[in-house]
């Protein structure tokens, strides 16, 4: 029987989570890192399947982890688990073909963000649902942003008309299997292929709590906002 959350959902939701996390330091592939006691996948799934919308949730983990990760998993949510491929596009497109059909609402969720709400899950799957054939949560940029060339900067940017954007991202499930099947150069994200293809994307407001844990200093400032305590400096 194909695992799924709630037979009433629309929503399908993708998590690349085989990358190895170079800029985390050395270790385990950075789904796998430990936060507050428990992986970052374990978080990020948990949150993910509490998002009323959500049907099932396909993880593309590392292949020789993939034992491991099931079974990690197994407690926390039915999920699909399927090998990852050598970049997060690979990933994401495995993980696109192994969703059972009915859902017709993709989101795409990086396994690193953690702490991101359930409501913010709903927030993307609704304005798909609304109409919108591709949707991505973003934050207003409040740093003053400059151009440079080396050593010497060119020009201050204007911030006003730039974001930061997150994850999920929302997709009409043929809009992203076109433009994965189109894909030639990888794009550090699935709105990036989308747009390639001229199909407009629209924005959601984001969240503080979706950020990324790339690095050292994002996971002791995750541990700190989860637990109140750090196993390293944030000051």
């Amino acid at each position: 029987m194909t695992a799924q959350l709630n037979p009433r959902g629309d929503v399908a939701v993708l998590v690349p989570a085989a990358g190895a996390g170079v800029r985390l330091g050395p270790g385990r592939p950075k789904a796998l890192r430990l936060l507050g006691g428990d992986p970052l996948l374990v978080h990020t799934v948990r949150r993910v399947a509490a998002a009323p919308s959500v049907r099932f949730i396909v993880v593309a983990a590392p292949q020789a982890d993939l034992s491991a990760v099931r079974e990690l998993l197994d407690p926390v949510a039915p999920v699909i688990v399927v090998a990852g491929g050598a970049t997060r596009q690979e990933s994401v497109s495995v993980a696109l073909d192994a969703v059972p059909e009915g859902p017709e609402i993709i989101l795409v969720h990086d396994a690193a963000r953690a702490l991101t709400p359930p409501s913010l899950v709903e927030s993307v799957a609704a304005a798909v649902r609304a109409g919108r054939g591709a949707v991505i949560p973003v934050l207003p940029v409040v740093d003053t942003v400059k151009e440079v060339s080396g050593e010497v900067v060119l020009r201050t940017v204007d911030r006003s008309a730039l974001r930061i954007v997150q994850t999920p991202q929302g997709f009409r499930r043929p809009v992203l299997a076109a433009a994965h099947a189109a894909a030639s150069d990888p794009l550090t994200d699935d709105a990036g292929l989308v747009e390639k293809q001229g199909v407009r994307v629209d924005w959601v407001p984001g969240s503080e709590l979706a950020m990324k844990i790339t690095r050292p200093f994002d996971l002791a400032l995750a541990e700190y906002l989860l637990t109140g305590s750090s196993p390293g400096t944030i000051a």
